[in-house]
């Protein structure tokens, strides 16, 4: 129940980050296979490197000549054509970590790979807005029961609620409320400090579940743990809620064997809420103001192993979809398959750029004092 005290109903005007616009983050824990994601379904290293698990031509979605999408993803595809989304390939970092908690780590917190950060790129954004207003109006949200690093500031930290009926259950009853009334009566720093923070977890309750309430969806979301997020996220954008950046998990991507089902199965489970989602919001206009961003803390090795599946390698393809992409598409082609580096496709753009771009562009807020340093900025938006 110890929330952030900026998460509270909205009060006056606008400020800090006012521009509308919305940031969703999904997150592909385990290492998701990005050439059997994004296919170069005419290059022949491709299929001598994967006899078993290389997704056939015929299967392949086709996008351009030379690439295509898993045959799982037909709703992101119809999305592609409809010009709604960008893949950057090749994402990745120098010296790149093949652990998946340490590389976890470096993409969450937007670190280098030879430095560790104790705050999360997110978090650092909720800290200089603090810094920078004089009344909070904006926060972060992860639809899970813990919260990541990635939404962790020095001062300011997100919310994370896996579901806004329980977290009002919880922090909403009357016991709480009638501790909360006494917020002001402690003079001491300690006491004073935890009854504020009740009075905002309470404020809070009520006002994610009052707005969770009032917009229902018209169309139907997929019954996976995935979809009830999205479904979620959906109504609280719909209902004007001042959340600005949502941050959801999909899981089950560390695919060392029987790759070909396992991918498959998450894949459809994550095509299915994301286009739910996005028909959701054309079907408001909201789908302009909402940019989603699909990671993997690292790729695959491009050979397939002897279980029928790959181990962790470096670079992959990052998603961005929207209604508002200045520049859909590719961004750029796939890393070359004859260059690799002992054995891995060798990056060919900083996820830091993706971020940076997000940042100064879409939220929009200073990137280099988030990220520390300036990074060239790509050009879909």
């Amino acid at each position: 129940m110890f929330v952030p005290g900026f998460l509270k109903a909205f009060q006056g005007e606008q400020a800090g980050l006012s521009n509308g616009k919305v940031l969703v983050v999904v997150q592909l824990s385990g290492g998701n296979d990005g050439l059997n994601t994004v296919v170069p379904y005419r290059n022949d290293i491709y299929y001598r490197s994967r006899p078993k698990i290389a997704i056939s031509c015929n299967e392949v979605l086709k996008a351009t000549d030379d690439l295509g999408f898993h045959p799982a993803l037909k709703g992101i595809h119809r999305l592609f054509a409809d010009g709604k989304v960008c893949v950057v390939n090749g994402v990745g970092y120098p010296n790149p970590d093949r652990s998946h908690f340490r590389s976890m780590d470096i993409w969450q917190t937007g670190s280098d790979a030879g430095h560790r950060l104790d705050t999360g790129w997110v978090g650092r954004v909720l800290d200089s807005l603090e810094r920078g207003d004089a009344q909070r109006n904006d926060f972060a949200l992860e639809l899970d029961d813990s919260l990541s690093l990635a939404l962790k500031g020095e001062s300011v930290n997100g919310l994370a609620v896996r579901d806004a009926d329980r977290f009002y259950r919880a922090a909403g009853g009357n016991y709480f409320k009638q501790l909360a009334a006494h917020a002001d009566e402690h003079n001491d720093d300690l006491p004073n400090y935890l009854y504020k923070t009740l009075r905002d977890a309470t404020t809070s309750a009520e006002y994610l579940y009052s707005r969770s309430k009032l917009y229902t969806p018209a169309n139907a979301y997929p019954d996976t743990d995935l979809g009830k997020k999205f479904k979620t996220i959906s109504s609280l954008i719909n209902a004007q809620s001042e959340t600005r950046v949502y941050y959801v998990s999909h899981g089950g991507f560390d695919t060392h064997a029987n790759q070909a089902d396992r991918q498959q199965k998450q894949l459809a489970i994550l095509d299915d809420a994301v286009t739910a989602f996005f028909d959701d919001l054309k079907s408001n206009g909201r789908d302009k103001d909402v940019m989603l961003m699909g990671f993997s803390e690292f790729g695959r090795r491009v050979e397939e192993n002897a279980g029928g599946g790959t181990d962790h390698g470096t670079a992959n393809s990052v998603f961005l979809i929207s209604g508002g992409l200045a520049k859909p598409g590719f961004n750029n082609q796939v890393p070359r398959l004859d260059d690799l580096d002992e054995g891995d496709l060798r990056y060919a753009v900083d996820f830091k750029q993706v971020y940076a771009t997000l940042l100064d562009n879409w939220l929009p807020c200073n990137s280099q004092d988030v990220l520390g340093k300036k990074y060239a900025k790509l050009d879909f938006i």
